[in-house]
């Protein structure tokens, strides 16, 4: 299950909130916001430390110090479930919708009466918002778009909090006496970027020991149904887990059905019929005598077929069965493959962790090469200035090498402007080894506004990479509306690449979007935008995405020896003519 970090995180921002709707001390809401950031991105667990180590957090006094204790020792804090319950249910659901803050929340509810989702609908298809202070047809219109987002969302999770869970229950299940092999199948195996529910497989001669031991696992809050093949729980965290046991001989065929995709497996069993076989979870059996073929490796299911093995994460029923049958499915990227990351932050801006500290993480992670890309002074909350920027220069040359050899690369995330333009004069970018450019603001340009924006960015020849290219938030933030196609050319003609974001909340680009760049011959970066040290294991779901768009370790640019990047790099800026 997740770390007590991520629980109190959440507690403390949601106490931030609950300031804010009862119009408290703005200082203080954003010191408990502060403090939620530091929390999640702390590296050890909480509940492993004493009121002391609690404080030697960086925006951690005594009283958050004091509260978190009294989470650990009684599951809930006292002054929050006060002010919980002073804030009716409604305003809380209300704050739900993107895009609708704790201030117009409560003034929803104070000024209409409005307390649901459903009653806001009404209210603003009555046009009843528009005569209220701060609001308007333009909010009007941002609410519905939030309340459509949130919608779509329903009841799926994002990917990480679903690997989060999954990754905890086979960890206990494998431990049992008689397992031959546990694992999670479903649209978790295949890294889809949202999850409805969880499907755990275990390869055992008998169930019943699993399934009672799945019924009685800490994190189980409800048993939805339980019985001999089949058991389904849902989590402390509402989320629910299905576990089936196979016995060992039907293992292959097993993880194979139930990895799916549904488009996907109908494919497979339509070659099974034409091939005069049935394929089930339990094996591949001739259709007329009914004899197993085989059953125990999805290889040999794959294999009888005529095919090769499939990865998982391309198994969507988008060509994966006729490149198989052409032998052209492509050796897909893997973290391994990572040499480096390209997109990280220290506390020097908008970070948690110092320089010292995510270089070291860096290095224990194997990598070759690591970029450090604070952002850059026109993001004016981070108050970066030039003397800044070369002190943080002088510091990452003095440590280059220092951690097993690997090599550091300076660089910074550039502020992408409203008409294109980036935070420095040539002359200064020109001392960075790298910079990726991104959008920060302005995401409700025209379409034609926001396309040539990016392309103006692209062109410029010392922007190496374009981060988080749509600047989506998944269930929080749609992507922005530009021709990407056009954006798409530019970055293939400028030798700009483009970003793969691992952080769960972004995965930007996403894996169709990644299809239609490639198309054009663009190259990609697949970086984590870490902003603490454990934001580097991040990196696991932008090699998810990068696979699920077929994309190789030659597509991506942080997969190459330094030699090759630095000389992509140099190219880049002699190709848009720096």
């Amino acid at each position: 299950m997740t770390r007590s970090n991520e629980d109190i995180a959440a507690l403390l921002q949601e106490y931030a909130d609950l300031i804010a709707i009862t119009g408290g001390d703005a200082f203080k809401a954003r010191a408990y916001e502060k403090a939620a950031r530091a929390i999640g991105g702390h590296p050890v667990d909480v509940a492993t430390l004493d009121a002391k180590g609690l404080q030697e957090i960086p925006n951690v006094g005594r009283s958050i110090a004091d509260k978190i204790r009294e989470y650990l020792e009684t599951g809930q804090i006292a002054l929050i479930e006060e002010v919980r319950a002073s804030i009716p249910a409604g305003v809380r659901e209300l704050m739900a919708i993107p895009a609708l803050g704790p201030k117009k929340a409560l003034a929803l509810y104070q000024e209409l009466e409005v307390s649901s989702v459903d009653g806001l609908l009404e209210a603003i298809h009555q046009e009843r918002l528009r005569d209220l202070r701060g609001f308007g047809q333009k909010t009007e219109e941002k609410i519905l778009h939030g309340i459509e987002l949130m919608q779509k969302a329903g009841g799926r999770i994002l990917l990480s909090a679903a690997m989060d869970v999954a990754d905890q229950v086979v960890a206990d299940l494998s431990t049992l006496d008689g397992c031959v092999a546990c694992t999670y199948a479903g649209s978790l195996r295949r890294m889809r970027e949202t999850i409805g529910d969880i499907d755990i497989l275990v390869a055992a001669e008998h169930s019943t020991p699993f399934m009672d031991a799945f019924r009685e696992l800490p994190y189980t809050a409800e048993v939805i149904a339980h019985g001999a093949k089949k058991t389904s729980i849902r989590t402390t965290k509402g989320l629910q887990v299905d576990l089936r046991v196979l016995p060992p001989d039907s293992w292959g065929a097993g993880l194979q059905y139930f990895t799916g995709s549904k488009a996907h497996n109908i494919r497979v069993r339509e070659m099974a019929v034409r091939h005069r076989l049935k394929l089930s979870e339990y094996g591949l059996f001739h259709a007329k005598s009914g004899r197993k073929v085989t059953s125990r490796r999805e290889e040999d299911i794959y294999a009888r077929l005529g095919l090769p093995w499939i990865p998982p994460t391309l198994r969507e029923d988008r060509g994966e069965i006729a490149a198989g049958l052409r032998d052209e499915l492509p050796e897909l990227l893997t973290e391994r493959d990572i040499r480096g990351d390209l997109h990280t932050h220290t506390d020097l801006t908008d970070g948690l962790a110092p320089l010292e500290e995510m270089v070291a993480a860096a290095a224990q992670r194997g990598y070759a090469y690591y970029a450090v890309t604070d952002h850059a002074p026109d993001l004016v909350m981070q108050r970066m200035t030039d003397e800044k920027m070369l002190a943080q220069r002088e510091r990452v040359r003095e440590l280059d090498r220092k951690h097993r050899g690997m090599r550091l690369l300076h660089g910074t995330e550039l502020n992408i402007g409203p008409e294109g333009e980036v935070d420095w004069p040539a002359e200064f970018l020109a001392g960075f080894d790298v910079c990726v450019a991104s959008v920060h603001s302005h995401f409700t340009q025209s379409r034609d506004q926001l396309t040539r924006r990016l392309i103006r960015a692209c062109e410029n020849p010392y922007v190496a990479v374009i981060g988080h290219p749509t600047t989506r938030r998944i269930g929080k933030r749609p992507g922005i509306d530009a021709d990407f196609d056009a954006v798409y050319a530019a970055c293939a003609r400028t030798g700009t690449a483009l970003e793969v974001n691992g952080h769960p909340e972004r995965l930007d680009l996403g894996d169709e979007e990644i299809l239609r760049a490639k198309r054009h011959g663009v190259k990609f970066a697949v970086d984590t935008d870490a902003h603490s040290v454990p934001d580097l294991a991040h990196m696991r779901y932008g090699v998810g995405t990068a696979q699920r768009a077929w994309l190789t370790e030659d597509d991506v640019i942080n997969a190459w020896p330094l030699q090759r990047l630095r000389r992509f790099l140099r190219e880049g800026r002699e190709c848009s003519g720096g």
